[in-house]
């Protein structure tokens, strides 16, 4: 794995050995942030908060820091993944724009100074994760109406979320489903519970 773009492109990054857990392609991030640089969700990684549920390795958040993202949040539970995390940032020189939570995002209680314009989430497939993930970074106000949420999922895989999350575009990048999803209740409603308009 290699950051795509930005001051980073080209970095190699750590992973642990023997590593199991199923990475985002470099060809499939390098998608991504072409659709985020185009414009059509509008610049939700420039100067911008960013979140990396399941980070992994953290080649998502490193991705949109190397790209301009201001700050990177990382939430990853698994602690050689952690590790693994870690050592990239420490690489990327990447300290002082990130904050690592090492810890489960369904018993998440950390709040943010504002919510994150993008949030980028690559849960096991078929786990079922992504709902409640949401729910409760929701509840804890990491989001709010104008946040962009990406989730990556397998191609097949029924993708449930709950119903204050509306998709605005999904694509497909051979066994990977990127969707594109937008809060639909305003800025203000979006302050209370999961579902509240």
């Amino acid at each position: 794995m290699r950051i795509v773009a930005g001051r980073h492109r080209g970095t190699k990054l750590v992973a642990p050995e023997n590593w199991t857990t199923r990475p985002t392609a470099d060809r499939t991030r390098e998608s991504l942030f072409g659709i985020l640089a185009g414009g059509k969700h509008g610049d939700p990684v420039t100067d911008a908060l960013v979140v990396d549920v399941f980070a992994g390795t953290g080649a998502l958040g490193l991705e949109a820091l190397s790209r301009g993202a201001a700050e990177v949040f990382f939430i990853e539970s698994d602690r050689e993944a952690a590790t693994a995390l870690k050592q990239n940032i420490v690489k990327l020189r990447a300290g002082a724009d990130v904050t690592v939570i090492e810890g489960d995002v369904l018993t998440l209680q950390r709040t943010v100074p504002r919510p994150a314009s993008l949030v980028l989430m690559d849960p096991p497939y078929r786990s079922g994760l992504a709902a409640p993930a949401l729910d409760k970074l929701h509840e804890r106000g990491w989001i709010d109406g104008n946040t962009l949420v990406v989730i990556e999922c397998e191609k097949g895989e029924d993708l449930e979320v709950s119903e204050w999350l509306e998709e605005v575009e999904s694509r497909s990048y051979g066994r990977a489903r990127l969707n594109f999803l937008r809060p639909n209740f305003s800025v203000d409603a979006g302050k209370g519970k999961p579902g509240e308009t």
